[in-house]
Order: C-alpha cells, then sequence, then structure tokens
C-alpha cells in the first residue's frame, strides 16, 4: 500500500523546526551573510530542541529518529537559510560513516560527545586537487607502530574552524586510487591538526567554510574507521545517505522563494493591476511550486529507501541532481520576478539566489550526478 500521510510525530518535527526557522534563522540570516558569520547561539538552541544529530541511536543517547525525520527538518531549516541549515545539519555528514563502520567504542565516545553537549563534527574529503574525484585525493596515511600518521590539507570543509573532530578520508599511495582509501576520525587537540583560512564565498555565506591542515598528525589505530581500500566505497555510501538532505534543503529555498514572490507579486503593481495577474509572472510562479513539490517527493522517496533498506542509490543521485538544479532555476526565476528589487539586498531573493548555487557543486556536482546516473541506467 503506498501511503504519503506524515505520522504526528513527523508532523510535530516540522513544526517544530518550521517555529526553528521563522523565530531564530529568519531574523539573523541577512546579517550572518553579510558578515559571513556563524551563529553559534542559534545552533545551540538548536541542539537543545533536537535538531541537531537526531538520528544517533537511542542507546548513544540520540534519538533514534530516521533519515526521512531528518530531511523534513532539513527543509524547514533551508526555508531560513540553507546557510546556517547546512552547518547545523552538517553533523549528520560527519557521524554517518561512523555509524556505518564504526566500531562500538568510536559510536559510544563519539556520538557520545555529540550528544552530551552542543559541538561540531566536519566530514573531509574534498581537496584542492580531488574534489568530485574522490578517489584522486592525495592527503597520505602511513602506518607507524600501531598508530598512523597523516599529512596533507583539506580544503571547503564545512564547520572547519569549529569542530571537534574530523573524518578525514586519506590514501596510502595516491597512484593506488580508489583502492588506497581508508578513513580515520581525528581529534581537533592532536599536534599537527590546524584549521586554516576560512573561504570568502559568493552565497552560503553564513555557513563556515575553510581548510583543515594536517601535518604529520599521528592518530591511534582505535580511531581507524576504515582501513586501505575500504575508505572509498564508506565514502561513496555516505554520500548516498547525505544527498538527500541536500534536496531537502533544496526544497526549503525553493518554499522561500515561492512564498516571497506570491506576497511580493500580490502587491507590486504594473499596468495597473498586481504583476500576479499578468500571465508570465504567474507562470514562473506556477513553475517554482512544481519544482519544490517534485524535489520534496524525490527526497522523500530516497529517504523513505534508506529507512527501509531498500538498495537503490540512484534515487538519491535524482533528488540531488534534480533538487539543486531546480532551486537554481527557481532562485533566478525569483530575482526575476522581484526586477530591479530582486537584485538590491534590500530584498531577500538575491541572497536566495547566491545560496542556490553551491547546491549544484558540494557532495557532487550536478555533472556527476548525472554521470552516475547514465552509469546505472545504461548498465
Amino acid at each position: 500500500m503506498l501511503d504519503f500521510s506524515l505520522s504526528e510525530e513527523q508532523k510535530a518535527l516540522i513544526d517544530t523546526a518550521r517555529r526553528f526557522a521563522r523565530e531564530r534563522i529568519i531574523p539573523v540570516a541577512a546579517e550572518c551573510d553579510r558578515d559571513s558569520r556563524f551563529p553559534m547561539d542559534v545552533f545551540r538552541a538548536a541542539w537543545e530542541i533536537g535538531l541537531v544529530n537526531p538520528t544517533i541511536p537511542p542507546e548513544y543517547g540520540g534519538a533514534g529518529m530516521g533519515e526521512l525525520e531528518h530531511t523534513l527538518l532539513t527543509e524547514e531549516l533551508g526555508y531560513g537559510c540553507t546557510g546556517i541549515q547546512t552547518s547545523i545539519t552538517a553533523n549528520q555528514l560527519a557521524l554517518t560513516p561512523i555509524k556505518l563502520a564504526g566500531t562500538e567504542d568510536q559510536k559510544k565516545r563519539y556520538f557520545g560527545l555529540l550528544t552530551s553537549e552542543p559541538v561540531m563534527a566536519s566530514y573531509a574529503t574534498t581537496e584542492p586537487d580531488a574534489g568530485s574525484d574522490v578517489a584522486g585525493l592525495k592527503t597520505r596515511f602511513t602506518k607507524h607502530g600501531d598508530d598512523y600518521v597523516l599529512t596533507g590539507q583539506k580544503c571547503w570543509i564545512t564547520n572547519a574552524s569549529h569542530a571537534r573532530f574530523y573524518v578525514v578520508f586519506a590514501t596510502s599511495d595516491p597512484a593506488l586510487r580508489h583502492k588506497g582509501i581508508g578513513a580515520f576520525i581525528v581529534d581537533r587537540d592532536l599536534p599537527g591538526v590546524r584549521p586554516g583560512k576560512k573561504e570568502d564565498k559568493l552565497g552560503q555565506r553564513a555557513s563556515d567554510t575553510a581548510v583543515v591542515h594536517l601535518d604529520e598528525v599521528k592518530v591511534s589505530k582505535a580511531n581507524m574507521l576504515a582501513p586501505e581500500g575500504q575508505g572509498f566505497k564508506l565514502a561513496m555510501e555516505t554520500f548516498n545517505q547525505t544527498r538527500p538532505d541536500i534536496a531537502a534543503g533544496a526544497t526549503g529555498l525553493m518554499r522561500r522563494c515561492l512564498d516571497e514572490c506570491v506576497a511580493y507579486a500580490k502587491e507590486r503593481k504594473a499596468f495597473g493591476v498586481p504583476i500576479a495577474q499578468h500571465q508570465l509572472v504567474a507562470a514562473m510562479i506556477a513553475e517554482m511550486a512544481i519544482r519544490a513539490e517534485g524535489t520534496r517527493l524525490l527526497y522523500q522517496k530516497a529517504a523513505w529507501n534508506l529507512d527501509n533498506g531498500v538498495r537503490d542509490p540512484i534515487v538519491s543521485s535524482f533528488a540531488k541532481a534534480y533538487g539543486a538544479d531546480a532551486a537554481m532555476v527557481t532562485a533566478v526565476d525569483a530575482v526575476q520576478v522581484f526586477g530591479g528589487n530582486g537584485f538590491v539586498k534590500e530584498y531577500p531573493v538575491e541572497k536566495l539566489m547566491r545560496d542556490a548555487k553551491v547546491l549544484q557543486i558540494y557532495e557532487g556536482t550536478s555533472q556527476i550526478q548525472r554521470i552516475v546516473i547514465a552509469k546505472s541506467v545504461l548498465g
């Protein structure tokens, strides 16, 4: 039986996240964007009411929510500001590989840390010469007795400046490509770990994005998450499980565009009538609604698959590719509906357009998603 209804608990979660977005995120979003500053007080408030790390199992102090619940709250936070939402929900990207491959001791330690206090964690694959091509990373690990030593540089790492620990992917030999990659949990306070330059970005400026330098960092064997040859598979499965979150944030952004345009089009007059009465404007608004609903259906299917053990990762790529592109088109159209007012910072749609662009880039570009999809379709 096919059922699109939400449970009362899911509806309550949406209400909580929606209220949080309106009361805590929207009022500070423009200022945080202007100052390129993440509001830690907002993060702590989100943590207090259970909007951070909700999928950690109860045995480790978490709420034990499913992926569907996480995407539902991500959409609502994305409505407020996808930059702030990205940093609030980024722990999910770091905890997922631990949930998938971590030892019991690793889960107790790091999940316990995340649920005991409002701390951040980062996921570190991207490098200056290895973005979508994860197999091309060059950060090295070498074995020294029972420990491992990591050396290299990671870039574009969300929450890098604030993270208490990092999930780092490294290789024993770059020539081995995916066969050489392993993964490690690296504590922030280890000697040789140094967060570096914070990026001055086009959009999602409220989200912290920075470089992480690893200079002969000694990591205990107990903190190896995936041995040589298993790290690439872990990274890919992590992305499969977190790409629906990108689509959910994109849906929130599109809903915000839609609401802003509907309100503006009803008030703004041209040729003697509200611009909402002009067919071409109305058609643009209709397309916004279609894209938002289509993306929501895709991310919810992808999340439902994950929660129910349905192995169909291509749906996550569908959701991410379609949602990211749909959000960009929708945000550009929103600026067009606002006309000249859409081009100035007094109105919110120019920020929405800047924020939307990175959705087509991080966690696998729109082009990479299409390569993945094509390979699946073509067999």
